[in-house]
């Protein structure tokens, strides 16, 4: 099990920064091909809340996906969100993580016109863009695979579960054989995979989130992400717990959990999160997730204890 500063530091010879990008994508959950109303639990902002925004051209067809961005507007919001990260970080050198909505889901001349002003900056050591693995047609595959060539691409997979009761019930919008078939594709192109798991789904055990970590180990996913359920307001997964329908994670229920996962870990495998924060404008539970510090923290002693039993 690597950490995502380990993973950074073997390829890039450095640590690294994330800046979140919200390039105006939208999704098949979102505009009518599967669905309108997104995932049970997506926010509006596509679950890149804390992303800047990169303005498009408002004249061209929203409803085909093919909005037009400049390239003075692109690297205006890539200057924001560098801006935004200065207290934190103090290198010259960035991830640029596209991370709202889907962000392969547009023709692939649009995408190429969005990644690769992007990924031939000087301070841009990489690219990181969350998607669909429904959202992964031959060409985009290509496109990848070719920008993968300039520079590293980390393509972040938004599994969940890979229980189909679960999947039906957040309305994930496609089977597992898809999220499979994408892993494989990407794998082939040397691509490295991440894949985002969420812990403390309605309905599911500690047996289930297992099972779901141990299908990512064994389709190969370069990289994981584990996400503790957040309830955010303006969701309908709001509603669900406002019913009474089911309980969040407490926070020793989520180490529980957290620490039998991490057990599953190979050592070569890239922990690129351990835990998540929403928007505190936004959640609505668990509230002790709120208090990221403290959380951090219990995270840190988790994987030291971890590390001393071995």
């Amino acid at each position: 099990m690597l950490t995502f500063n380990d993973y950074c530091k073997k390829t890039f010879g450095e640590k690294l920064y994330k800046i979140s990008l919200n390039a105006g994508m939208t999704c098949p959950n979102r505009d009518g091909t599967k669905g309108t109303r997104g995932c049970i639990f997506c926010s509006e902002g596509g679950s890149g809340d804390f992303a800047e925004r990169i303005p498009f051209d408002a004249s061209t067809d929203v409803s085909k996906r093919c909005q037009r961005v400049s390239s003075t507007d692109l690297s205006d919001a890539i200057d924001r969100a560098k801006a935004r990260v200065l207290g934190k970080y103090h290198g010259t050198r960035y991830i640029a993580y596209f991370q709202a909505y889907t962000n392969t889901y547009a023709p692939v001349e649009r995408l190429r016109s969005l990644f690769l002003p992007v990924i031939n900056r000087d301070d841009i050591a990489a690219l990181s863009i969350a998607t669909r693995p429904d959202c992964l047609p031959e060409d985009v595959i290509a496109l990848l695979k070719e920008l993968n060539a300039i520079k590293p691409v980390l393509v972040e997979l938004g599994l969940q579960t890979v229980h189909e009761r679960t999947a039906s019930y957040i309305r994930r919008g496609y089977p597992l054989a898809d999220y499979d078939r994408a892993v494989a594709q990407l794998n082939a192109c040397g691509i490295h995979v991440i894949t985002h798991v969420i812990l403390g789904l309605p309905g599911e055990t500690k047996e289930d989130m297992l099972a779901t970590v141990k299908h990512v180990v064994d389709v190969k996913s370069g990289g994981i992400k584990l996400q503790l359920l957040h309830i955010l307001r303006g969701t309908d997964l709001a509603d669900e717990y406002k019913n009474g329908a089911f309980l969040t994670l407490s926070e020793d229920e989520y180490f529980d959990i957290l620490e039998a996962c991490c057990r599953l870990l190979p050592e070569d495998m890239v922990v690129h999160r351990l835990t998540g924060d929403g928007p505190k404008s936004l959640l609505i539970a668990p509230t002790w997730s709120a208090d990221k510090k403290h959380v951090l923290n219990r995270v840190n002693r988790m994987l030291e204890q971890m590390k001393s039993r071995t």
